[in-house]
């Protein structure tokens, strides 16, 4: 007996042995594949090999550092006709910045030939804000006399308990855009023996740096404020009493998912789309197209987040400032978090890797930042018939495709939905703790009127949250037109003697300055991207419509600095005929940009958007005035919008689904 249980363990062991071996080449495999398409990420040898080839090319200084390498995005054209086996481009995009020189280059490094095949200085441009700056921000603040005298002012003599936040520098003065440098502005607060910090904010102090010469800049100091001296943890341990728990809830998929994965291609219920994990813009999608029977139809060729911008509405000069493009100063994509299964997404998840590079151009590798998983959400539809008495219905099962970036405080996720009916839908969900002010409020008081106190000394500052998405369309091909659509009640007459008419107006944006548009409730305003070369089955151009959902205004008035900075927020659509190098609502680069970047300029030349290949720009937002209820984590908050399928298909594409 003991001889076969000796041998049952030998046994055992080998197998264990095979199985991690084999996994292990398999791995291997993996990796050292040959890419088979143009949009497949790069590789870790690739970036090995942008690095190198431009380190070899160009005399870099130790100082140099790489805030963006990712996959040169191959020519459109090249990508829709492209066939398996077929020969294409390899190239890496790479910013490389200059610190001691203050000088930002671009570089496209041809990976086949492992050349430099391009290689320009981008006047007046600072890249993403990096982490090492931030350890030096805080190094630098905490060094300083003032800033310490500014501590000790407010009773605390150990500086390792102050925690030093680092900000893009934001909306610069005058002096400081004549300069020209690159600075970056810290935020103290008080950690004591804490994790979460963010309840005690040492309000009035505010630290610029020169991050060219590792120098404090100026130090202001507006007078001592009270902070909350609570413990404002939220883990188990501090938050004591818990509430009772719900019952357990198991999502099973018995026979497997229903969703394949092949490199980065995904396919599911009739759609198929390319992903990738970008350094700036986080999840990009591509090559979205639908199959209807035997057609594979394209509707999107590309879909990203574009940029972001996050106003505060408080004129203290230390928060006024606070205008942050988190996606353009701060490297989105590079903040992705790793998700957990059955807290970040359901069990029946899948989460995926991502290769990035760091800011030495090292390749590094992001366990699990990006989540796939199938989700019930009710009906899809249903009628139930009277007379028969017989109950049709369809539940509606959806394929999530998301990630998280945390910027300092906040924590967003984005999610691209995938419904059964050929919808398309965008998701952002906004968490994290609120960014606080600190007040010697300890009651609401009606004499502050740019917030609402959410805890003793801790008062919250009206802000908004707007996102744009770059909404590359090819909707039954390139050649797409788009047209406004408003509902409008019809005035009592002889053809509408009651009143009770409602009618549709249809309006071509025909040019790239008219169609800068804003979403009008009273007209439940919508925009169709149709394709007249393709006829449906009712004789009109199969078309794509973009909804609205929940939305708001930009709040800073005409004429504020942020308004001039960040224009895109400033209208809710715009549409460019496409261009490949117009990827940023804000402009290449938003960190000290100058007024009318991006959008504005992309609209100047005021091309035709007949019959072209368009590209959407749509911004959405959020206006948060804080209540208690989002202390000292704030509930999720979702703002979105959808492309929904109209004349698409010749009927409702999910009336076939099985029971």
């Amino acid at each position: 007996m003991i001889k076969r249980l000796r041998f049952s363990f030998f046994a055992i062991t080998i197998i264990i042995c095979l199985i991690i071996f084999f996994g292990w080449i398999e791995t291997i495999s993996a990796q050292k594949s040959p890419i088979s398409h143009p949009l497949t990420p790069l590789t870790e040898e690739e970036i090995t090999t942008a690095v190198a080839v431009t380190k070899k090319e160009k005399t870099l200084s130790d100082m140099a550092v790489f805030p963006v390498i990712t996959l040169k995005e191959p020519d459109k054209q090249e990508v829709l006709s492209f066939t398996a086996n077929k020969q294409f481009q390899r190239q890496a995009f790479l910013v490389v910045y200059e610190r001691s020189q203050n000088k930002t280059y671009e570089g496209v490094v041809d990976l086949k030939k492992q050349s430099l095949s391009s290689w320009q200085e981008i006047a007046n441009a600072q890249p993403v804000l990096l982490n090492s700056e931030c350890q030096l921000i805080s190094q630098l603040a905490k060094a300083d006399s003032r800033w310490q005298k500014a501590m000790q002012r407010r009773g605390i003599q150990d500086f390792d308990q102050v925690k030093v936040s680092c900000w893009a520098p934001g909306i610069l003065n005058k002096q400081e855009k004549a300069k020209g440098d690159r600075l970056a502005r810290g935020l103290s607060y008080y950690q004591g023996d804490r994790w979460n910090y963010y309840g005690s904010p040492i309000e009035g102090v505010l630290v610029t740096v020169n991050l060219n010469t590792g120098k404090v800049v100026s130090v202001i100091d507006r007078g001592t404020v009270p902070f909350s001296k609570e413990n404002w943890n939220y883990d188990l341990k501090s938050l004591g009493k818990l509430l009772t728990p719900p019952k357990l809830l198991q999502i099973l998929q018995p026979h497997g998912r229903t969703f394949q994965i092949n490199g980065n291609e995904i396919s599911w219920q009739g759609w198929k789309f390319r992903y990738l994990m970008h350094p700036r813009d986080g999840l990009v999608l591509y090559l979205v197209n639908y199959q209807d029977g035997d057609n594979i139809r394209p509707v999107l060729y590309r879909g990203s987040l574009s940029e972001m911008v996050v106003p505060y509405g408080h004129p203290d000069p230390t928060w006024s400032f606070r205008n942050a493009f988190d996606v353009g100063e701060y490297n989105f994509g590079v903040l992705a978090n790793a998700l957990e299964l059955g807290k970040d997404i359901p069990e029946n998840g899948v989460l995926l890797d991502a290769i990035f590079a760091n800011e030495q151009g090292e390749p590094v590798t992001m366990p699990r930042v990006v989540g796939i998983y199938e989700r019930d959400n009710g009906i899809l539809w249903k009628h139930y018939e009277y007379n028969t008495q017989r109950n049709d219905v369809r539940r509606n099962r959806e394929l999530v495709l998301t990630i998280t970036a945390t910027i300092d405080n906040y924590d967003y996720s984005v999610n691209w939905i995938f419904h059964q009916d050929g919808t398309l839908e965008v998701q952002n969900e906004l968490s994290g703790i609120v960014l606080a002010q600190g007040t010697a409020l300890e009651t609401e008081s009606s004499d502050n009127p740019y917030g609402r106190l959410l805890a003793k000394n801790i008062f919250g500052v009206n802000h908004q949250h707007f996102f744009n998405y770059r909404l590359d369309m090819d909707v039954d091909g390139q050649a797409n037109s788009v047209m406004e659509m408003n509902v409008n009640s019809v005035p009592i007459s002889d053809k509408n003697p009651i009143g009770n008419a409602i009618a549709v107006a249809e309006t071509p944006l025909t040019t790239e300055t008219a169609a800068v548009r804003d979403v009008d409730m009273k007209h439940n305003r919508e925009w169709m991207i149709t394709n007249t070369d393709k006829k449906n089955n009712l004789g009109v151009g199969t078309a794509y419509m973009l909804m609205p959902t929940g939305n708001t205004i930009f709040f800073p008035t005409e004429g504020a600095e942020i308004r001039k900075r960040a224009e895109f927020a400033t209208h809710h659509l715009w549409v460019t005929k496409y261009k490949p190098d117009e990827l940023y609502a804000g402009g290449n680069y938003p960190n000290q940009s100058q007024p009318k970047e991006g959008l504005p300029k992309y609209i100047s030349d005021d091309e035709s958007l007949t019959n072209e290949d368009v590209v959407l720009w749509y911004t959405m937002g959020m206006t948060h005035v804080p209540r208690p209820e989002d202390w000292p984590v704030m509930p999720v908050h979702r703002v979105g919008f959808k492309l929904v399928p109209r004349g698409f298909f010749s009927r409702n594409p999910a009336i076939n689904l099985p029971e």
